[in-house]
């Protein structure tokens, strides 16, 4: 089993060549320049890695995309291994990146809550507090209440004296 570090410096390595090959190396117009390599994962044992990509456009042009990466995955898997020197050259996988439609969904969920928050400051243009303008208890005004508090209780207390 190979260490983590080892494992993320062969990820590094498959991204770039990937991407250098796809960029000069491969003449399929299915992959032309709208395919970008995001990330790479390789397992433990560095037998297989995961290449993700992404392809900006629709999805007609993604299907295009996919066929095209698996059609040149033998010349992808040797240029890596010619690049690599390891041992055993890993399989590759080519996976889409979920990462553009997630930020896209974000993105639609920010603009909901700012029409959200629009609302309420259209709303509340006008409103006025329920309470006091001012509805906290300064320190001065502690003091007083606890004196006329204290008053009243000892007036209480003179007049159940008086009563008995």
């Amino acid at each position: 089993m190979a260490d983590n570090a080892r494992a993320k410096r062969l990820a590094d390595l498959i991204r770039e060549v990937v991407a250098k090959k796809l960029q000069r190396g491969i003449k399929d117009p299915r992959l032309g320049t709208h395919v970008t390599i995001t990330d790479t994962r390789v397992t433990g044992d560095l037998r297989e890695a995961t290449v993700f990509y992404t392809v900006y456009g629709d999805d007609e042009q993604r299907a295009e995309a996919a066929a095209g990466l698996e059609s040149a995955k033998g010349v992808l898997r040797s240029a890596v291994g010619a690049a690599a020197g390891v041992k055993f050259t890993p399989t590759l996988t080519f996976v889409a990146d979920a990462l553009p439609d997630t930020a896209k969904t974000i993105e639609d969920l920010l603009d909901k809550a700012r029409a959200s928050d629009e609302k309420v400051r259209e709303v509340s243009a006008g409103a006025s507090f329920a309470g006091d303008a001012d509805p906290y208890k300064k320190p001065g005004e502690d003091d007083a209440d606890d004196a006329d508090d204290a008053d009243d209780a000892d007036d209480s207390d003179d007049e159940d004296d008086s009563a008995r």
